[in-house]
């Protein structure tokens, strides 16, 4: 394979060509995808023709693959999830986040293919969070260095709309003993470049631990706001047979909820990650 990568924007985001997602992986060939990763955040598949076992199989090259333990899955591939309009009310996704950040080690990245796309709307954005750190004043910087902030899935996943029926509401139940609220970095170091980005969202960041209720409040919105910023991010609008690879680790991303009563399905597998630092 003989892979290239147009960037799309200054910040983030790079179409690849030269290469087959369907086809088993060479160490070159994941080192290259590696490196472009790190360098361009988000990474864009056109024409692919690609099985939800492929998928999984191309994600496993580098990782062992989250199960998500709310929404629902291929039976008999579990580390892939759907996202279904038919299935689910999908508005958690029609907000900027960051995947799973509600656990200890968060993704470190997403392969989402596109399955049933409606015939206009439904793109998706993607924004750098290093380009929004970066685009602080150095005072801000040093204002936020070393604060931390609280993640919580029932932010973006609450009780009302995930537990309707008795088995909903015991899976929800056992997710949430599970997976209590998590404390995480507001700025993260990415563990291979050293870059410093945001890490915190609109989806999930519930509060600051060391600030007061209303600094908290004030600081997050202007954090989420500003990580929202048109030139941080890259708009993707989704053809049959993309497919999308980002870095989780440093990105939020929004699908734009603009396509009802269009019927649109996603497959996702989730990489996972290591403890933000």
């Amino acid at each position: 394979m003989s892979l290239s990568f147009t960037r799309l924007s200054p910040a983030i985001g790079a179409v690849v060509e030269g290469i087959d997602l369907a086809r088993p992986l060479n160490e070159t060939v994941r080192d290259s995808l590696s490196q472009a990763l790190q360098q361009h955040q988000v990474l864009f598949f056109r024409s692919q023709d690609i099985s939800p076992q492929q998928q999984r199989d191309f994600a496993a090259w580098f990782g062992d693959l989250h199960i998500h333990p709310l929404y629902p899955k291929i039976e008999e591939i579990p580390q892939i999830m759907v996202l279904d309009t038919a299935q689910n009310d999908l508005r958690d996704n029609a907000i900027w986040h960051t995947d799973v950040t509600f656990i200890d080690t968060p993704p470190l990245g997403s392969v989402l293919a596109a399955r049933k796309l409606p015939p206009y709307g439904g793109d998706t954005l993607w924004a750098s969070g290093t380009a929004a750190y970066a685009a602080l004043s150095p005072y801000f910087q040093q204002l936020l260095d070393g604060l931390t902030a609280s993640h919580d899935f029932t932010k973006s996943f609450p009780l009302e709309r995930f537990g309707h029926t008795p088995e909903a509401l015991a899976r929800y139940e056992a997710t949430r003993r599970s997976t209590p609220p998590v404390s995480h970095p507001v700025i993260r170091t990415h563990p291979v470049s050293g870059e410093k980005a945001l890490f915190v969202s609109d989806g999930f960041t519930t509060r600051i631990n060391e600030l007061q209720p209303a600094e908290s409040d004030a600081l997050l919105a202007f954090l989420f706001a500003h990580f929202a910023k048109p030139e941080f991010s890259v708009r993707w609008r989704w053809q049959p047979g993309d497919v999308a690879f980002w870095d989780n680790r440093v990105t939020q991303h929004y699908a734009v909820d603009d396509y009802r009563p269009a019927h649109r399905i996603m497959h996702r597998a989730t990489i996972l990650g290591d403890k933000p630092f």
